[in-house]
């Protein structure tokens, strides 16, 4: 027989036919009254919640909490996407936190709204009013559809562009609203194509110059009272850059494809300069950010280049996140 002193349990059961110290069941029955809710205590009550340095804080809130929300295309069609929310608040440095569940529930709020930048400040005039802040932003995050035709079969097919709206509420008052659009084209060499034709031309040498799917990250400001369509900024890189990648091809399609590649031979830094002509030229966007990644296929590495319109105190070239450019 084993001499070795039982530990004491709380809650599991020491011995047959004993009870545990500690009883664990749940209530399913259970609703709380309000004068139930009352008793309970509040965190943000407590006098030494506060932990650290009693600093303000500049975003504190919740990330990706998903749901279904509906959007207008170009056309005027209602389409419902799953949209990824990001939604946050200034805290001051008196203020212990913030309650999360406030920032989702004033979204749910008007989760039947049709959304766009505009929408958002409703959204955030709520945020500051339910938690106290002076500073509120929120970023929704979605996948747009876009039908695309084929070069030249006609075929269809559905394209995909990953998109964000954005819309910040200043302590000033004022409200920026701002576009976040990904495109997915393919970029030919043009050092390459010209040593392709010198190889045919000097040796009769048959060469393919290199290409790869690369993209470009536009990141736009909105002026105060203008509004622009993810199809918008679709077009403008189209025309740019000429080189979508396409969704569905005959022969007809991968071969018209390769001349367009032909004829539009660019590198990274073109790309940059060309989207950066088109986004000039409309009056809606005041300022801009442009991201292109060139996923080399001559070269272990990508190029990559960055560019802004150049406002003061806007948008700077500062865009280190390559990776997430990976397509």
């Amino acid at each position: 027989m084993s001499t070795k002193n039982k530990s004491k349990m709380y809650l599991h059961k020491a011995g047959k036919g004993e009870a545990a110290p500690i009883t664990r069941s749940y209530d399913a029955e259970f609703l709380p009254s309000d004068e139930y809710r009352e008793t309970m205590p509040d965190v943000m009550e407590a006098s030494d919640s506060l932990q650290g340095s009693s600093v303000p804080i500049q975003q504190v809130g919740v990330s990706n909490f998903r749901l279904p929300l509906k959007f207008r295309k170009a056309s005027g069609e209602i389409i419902t996407l799953e949209a990824s929310v990001v939604g946050t608040v200034s805290l001051d440095a008196n203020l212990k936190g913030i309650n999360m569940s406030r920032i989702i529930r004033s979204f749910y709020d008007l989760k039947d709204e049709v959304f766009t930048p505009d929408t958002l400040k409703t959204v955030l005039d709520s945020f500051r009013d339910n938690v106290e802040s002076f500073d509120a932003r929120i970023r929704l995050n979605f996948n747009y559809p876009i039908m695309q035709t084929s070069l030249r079969s006609g075929l269809e097919g559905y394209q995909y562009y990953r998109a964000s709206i954005e819309g910040k509420l200043l302590k000033s008052g004022v409200f920026e609203k701002y576009v976040h659009f990904d495109y997915v084209y393919s970029s030919s060499c043009p050092c390459s194509a010209e040593l392709a034709e010198h190889a045919r031309d000097t040796r009769n040498a048959y060469s393919i110059p290199h290409s790869q799917r690369s993209k470009a990250r536009v990141s736009v400001k909105l002026a105060s009272d203008s509004s622009l369509a993810i199809e918008d900024l679709q077009l403008h890189c189209l025309n740019a850059l000429k080189t979508e990648t396409q969704v569905m091809v005959k022969r007809e399609d991968e071969q018209a494809f390769a001349e367009l590649n032909g004829v539009y031979i660019k590198f990274v830094e073109d790309a940059a300069r060309l989207i950066y002509k088109e986004l000039d030229g409309d009056d809606r966007i005041v300022d801009f950010q442009v991201a292109c990644s060139h996923l080399e296929s001559l070269h272990s590495h990508d190029a990559v280049s960055v560019i802004c319109k150049g406002v003061p105190g806007g948008f700077r070239a500062d865009f280190m996140d390559f990776d997430d450019l990976i397509c």
